[in-house]
């Protein structure tokens, strides 16, 4: 294993900044723009269908020099709420010698190096791989510039795989009784579907752990889960480590 430099420090990528103050800045211009708009867009509503939600009509009551600071604060506001919002739930990656971790709205996930066999970028979704293509993350990266993410697996010589699954073309869209899964990786994939559209997370997450322990890599593309089973071959065993 390559030592690192005495200036080698781990490094981590998160959501820029300038993303944050954006949000924050434009939720207060739109609310700077509202103040003079507010009255004049009440009464069309009101023309149009014959009444207004009745925040809209207080606020348009309000002389506009009221209503234009009255609103940019509510904005400032909002956009405060959303950028915190918007930085509790993107992930923070820190890269080291010897470890990865993940950490995302409260919780965290820390990767051996010595495990992590392929690492990529699949669409929005940043992905690590063990030694039987088994996943041992895939986070929604969105808000990670890939660029970012690329110099720091790089700095230690991971084994960075690029922008798209070496193993693309294997996944499939999944339809549930198909035979090439066996039924309690199609029970699972129920199980994660109910809970995605009943919005709970942990429930889904829980279903995506168990479907990795039998080696299948699951991965969300335009409102469908797709999946890929893994290659038989002499690594075709659970790794017993996974997180």
């Amino acid at each position: 294993m390559r030592h690192t430099k005495p200036d080698e420090q781990a490094v981590t990528v998160r959501m820029p900044s300038v993303w944050l103050w954006l949000i924050g800045v434009g939720s207060t211009l739109l609310g700077f723009g509202a103040g003079f708009a507010v009255a004049p867009f009440v009464d069309w509503l009101i023309d149009l269908v014959g009444s207004a939600p009745g925040p809209l009509r207080l606020a348009a009551r309000l002389p506009t020099h009221w209503a234009v600071p009255i609103l940019s604060v509510l904005g400032a506001g909002l956009g405060a709420w959303m950028a915190a919002a918007a930085r509790r739930e993107s992930p923070v990656v820190t890269v080291a010698e010897d470890h990865v971790a993940i950490h995302r709205d409260g919780s965290g996930l820390h990767i051996l190096r010595e495990r992590i066999h392929a690492v990529f970028t699949d669409g929005r979704d940043l992905v690590a791989l063990d030694p039987s293509e088994t996943e041992l993350a895939r986070v929604q990266a969105t808000d990670l510039p890939t660029g970012h993410l690329h110099d720091a697996f790089a700095r230690f010589d991971y084994p960075w795989r690029g922008t798209t699954d070496p193993r693309e073309a294997e996944f499939t869209t999944w339809v549930d009784g198909t035979p090439d899964l066996d039924e309690a990786a199609h029970a699972l994939l129920r199980a994660r579907k109910r809970a995605l559209t009943d919005k709970q997370a942990g429930a889904a997450e829980d279903a995506l752990d168990e479907l990795r322990t039998l080696g299948v890599a699951v991965r969300d593309r335009k409102g469908a889960q797709q999946y890929r089973p893994r290659r038989s071959g002499p690594h075709d065993t659970a790794d017993p480590n996974h997180h």
